[in-house]
């Protein structure tokens, strides 16, 4: 069976590492505050020069090193973004011109915080079909520049950076004992588009515009939304979640990491958190979690791994995968 398996990862993170002492001195909130609410302690917020252009160059440079592999032998970008460098072109092709691919294919994909699980979704599927046969996945965001940092609300939650992941394909066995993309299952619903939203765009204010967000309305749905989404994905392979190894989710809020975790039935030493370091990256969150994880030697080989993610639109999905 031809599967698409993660045969490296990488990540890059503005040099800049803002604490919550120092936004203390932006806006009037405190380390108490943030912490108790949100569990985050910190954030990387990129500087002049720092873009989601390059930070996802760099994490998908590191992931091609980690891979073995040269960027000429890559035949598709997909990156998750909700920030992009520019309205137009994607992004992703920027990082195929500066990684020097002069084939296949690269794009962008707006799903906000669940453009990596999507992004993952779409080159899967392409690898599955033979469409592309080595692919690069990236989560790259530099929200700060989307924030109104008047709000203390909303801008003490977010950070920047990029995430990434190798695909290659492999004839690999059926169903769970193979490594790679086992399922995937990708939600969105419309009609709560204004909980969490950008005040801005090319064809409505001519603006970027800048986060807005029904706070409570977003944890209640996201806890429901995740839950169900991942119990979804592990009912389509006959699976329960004590057969997971290791929860990586989106990192948007640590009460929400905790109170699905136990909707979920999951105990917490098995949930990747990176929140408390990074804030909410949307799209990098994923992909920066699981280089984290590896890179300390919680995710090994052979590891049932499920990733999550919520975010504006409302868009939600999730993966497993054999590491």
């Amino acid at each position: 069976m031809r599967r698409a398996v993660i045969q490296g990862i990488g990540s890059s993170l503005p040099k800049n590492a803002v604490s919550n002492h120092d936004l203390t001195r932006i806006v009037e909130t405190s380390d108490e505050w943030i912490v108790e609410r949100t569990g985050i302690k910190q954030r990387y917020l990129a500087a002049e020069g720092e873009t989601t252009g390059s930070l996802a160059v760099a994490a998908a440079r590191a992931a091609l090193q980690d891979a073995g592999m040269e960027a000429q032998s890559i035949d598709l970008i997909v990156l998750g973004t909700s920030t992009p460098d520019n309205t137009f072109p994607a992004t992703a092709t920027f990082v195929q011109a500066e990684l020097g691919m002069v084939r296949g294919a690269a794009f962008d994909v707006q799903a906000v915080c669940s453009g990596f699980v999507y992004a993952l979704s779409i080159a899967d599927s392409m690898v599955r079909t033979g469409s592309a046969n080595r692919a690069l996945v990236i989560g790259s965001e530099t929200f700060s520049r989307i924030l109104d940092w008047s709000d203390r609300t909303t801008c003490v939650l977010f950070g920047d950076g990029a995430g990434a992941v190798v695909l290659e394909a492999v004839e690999e066995a059926e169903g769970i004992e193979g490594r790679g993309v086992i399922a995937t299952k990708l939600h969105s619903d419309g009609r709560y588009k204004d909980k969490l939203y950008v005040d801005g765009g090319p064809s409505t204010t001519k603006t970027v515009g800048v986060l807005r967000m029904e706070g409570k309305e977003v944890f209640k749905h996201a806890v429901v939304n995740i839950s169900a989404v991942m119990t979804e994905t592990l009912d389509s392979m006959g699976l329960t979640a004590a057969d997971i190894d290791w929860i990586v989710p989106h990192q948007a809020n640590k009460r929400i990491l905790d109170s699905t975790a136990k909707r979920f039935g999951i105990p917490e030493d098995k949930v990747v958190i990176t929140v408390d370091r990074h804030g909410n990256t949307s799209a990098a969150s994923i992909p920066l979690a699981l280089d984290v994880a590896v890179k300390d030697g919680r995710i090994k080989r052979g590891d049932l791994v499920l990733v999550e993610a919520m975010g504006g639109g409302f868009t939600w999905g999730a993966a497993l995968i054999r590491w």
